[in-house]
Order: structure tokens, then C-alpha cells, then sequence
């Protein structure tokens, strides 16, 4: 009962943390489950890119209904990161039917390389919206798009992180959509790339039902705490002092003490 408990209220910090500061669920709830509730790194991956699914679904329709979705951008997007996806799931099975439980250690250095480079990117992002505000496109191309959702869809097939941090920033330094399209067009693709990803997962065993269930029961209510408080804290305050938290957990992650 105390570990169920436990595990709500990590999904309830969570969703508050997402819905205040707008940073991806997977890059704030993997390092929680890898070393706060000890879960083995490929059962975490898969029960958060499942998490994740569920967590981006709402704000996804809500994007449609709001039209500020580009439909042919997420198509391309996944016609990239859904093979990606695949090729990272069965790289990792690969891994782990060639050297068992390092597959792990494998996980836990993957992503502490991501959680030291997304929350840089995140500390320089509107330096980047800046500086591309009034600049034309400079990659239009199909393939441009499918080649970035490919990037992601390895990344987060792999490791569950990236479904929306590194697909927002590389549409940020190739694309120019206004902000509310390149959101709402991430999180709609985010929808399609993690449910695939925790589909495979879930396929493979690398799933814990009960333990993605007990997060969104915390996650939800959460969600909607975080999002009352994003007009009432300074934000950019806070997704520094998580971008320098992740940034430690990923160098704990790479050199562990």
C-alpha cells in the first residue's frame, strides 16, 4: 500500500512539474523511476514512453479541436520516427539477448547523455526562437521532416526520451511555424511516436501495467494543478533550476559516485 502510494504521488509531482514549467514527461519521470523506485532500466523505458502516451493524448485533441496542428508535418514526421521507433526498440531486445542485463547499463548511459544535452537545449531555447523568429525556412523538404522524426523515433525507442524536446527544437532550428503550431504539431506527432513505442514495449514484456496505471492516477490530477500554477510562478526560474537538476542526475548517470 505505502509503495502504491508512493508511486501516485510520484505521477502527481510529475504532472504538476510538466504543467507548470511545459518540460517532457519522459525526461522528468525516467530518472525518478530509474533511481528513486529502483524500476530496471528497460522495464522503465517501456512503462514511461506507455505513460507518456496517455499523459500527450488530451493535450493532442485539444490541439486539433484548436487547429494549430501542421497534419502533413506529423505525417512526416512519423513516416521517420515510426521505423526509427522500431529499429530502436529491437535494438535494445538485440542488446539485451547479447549481453542480458547489461542492456541496463547500456539504458542508464543513453540516457544520461540525453538528460545532460536536452536541458542545454532547453536552457538556450529562446536565445534560439530569437534568433530564428523572422527567419524563412531553410529546410522545407519531406525528407528534412522525415529524416528528424527518424533521429527521434531511435532516440526515443531506445530510451523513451525526446518525443518532444528533441522534435521541438530541431522544427525550432529548421522550420519556421509560429509557437502554437510547432507545439501543437509536436505533441500530435508525440501522441503517435510514443503509443508505437509503448506498443513495442508492451509487446516485449518491458512493461509494468500497474505501475504506468498508479502514475497517471497522480499524473492527472497533477496536470491540471501544474497548469493552474503556470500563471501564478515565475516559470523560466523553475525550468532553469530543472534544467540544472536533470543536468546533475545525467553526470550521476555517466559518473556515478
Amino acid at each position: 500500500m505505502e509503495l502504491f502510494v508512493l508511486k501516485v504521488l510520484v505521477g502527481f509531482i510529475v504532472g504538476i512539474l510538466i504543467g507548470m514549467s511545459g518540460v517532457g514527461g519522459g525526461v522528468l519521470l525516467l530518472p525518478i523511476l530509474i533511481f528513486g523506485l529502483k524500476v530496471p532500466a528497460l522495464v522503465a523505458v517501456g512503462s514511461d514512453a506507455l505513460f507518456n502516451f496517455f499523459t500527450k493524448v488530451p493535450a493532442g485533441l485539444m490541439h486539433l479541436k484548436k487547429e494549430t496542428v501542421r497534419r502533413k508535418v506529423v505525417l512526416a514526421l512519423a513516416a521517420g520516427s515510426v521505423p526509427g521507433s522500431i529499429c530502436g526498440v529491437n535494438a535494445l531486445m538485440y542488446i539485451r539477448h547479447v549481453y542480458g542485463e547489461g542492456v541496463n547499463h547500456f539504458i542508464k548511459t543513453a540516457v544520461g547523455v540525453l538528460l545532460i544535452i536536452i536541458p542545454l537545449l532547453l536552457l538556450f531555447q529562446r536565445r534560439i526562437e530569437e534568433r530564428v523568429a523572422n527567419r524563412p525556412p531553410t529546410m522545407r523538404g519531406f525528407a528534412g521532416m522525415v529524416g528528424i522524426g527518424a533521429i527521434a523515433g531511435v532516440l526515443v525507442g531506445m530510451t523513451s526520451v525526446g518525443s518532444g524536446s528533441i522534435i521541438m527544437m530541431l522544427l525550432l532550428l529548421f522550420y519556421s511555424f509560429p509557437p502554437k503550431v510547432n507545439v501543437g504539431t509536436d505533441i500530435v506527432h508525440a501522441v503517435i511516436l510514443t503509443g508505437v513505442t509503448g506498443f513495442l514495449h508492451f509487446r516485449f514484456g518491458n512493461v509494468d501495467p500497474r505501475l504506468v496505471l498508479t502514475l497517471l492516477i497522480g499524473s492527472i490530477p497533477g496536470g491540471l494543478v501544474g497548469s493552474y500554477l503556470s500563471t501564478r510562478i515565475p516559470i523560466l526560474w523553475l525550468r532553469r533550476i530543472l534544467c540544472a537538476l536533470l543536468l546533475i542526475t545525467g553526470a550521476r548517470m555517466l559518473w556515478p559516485v
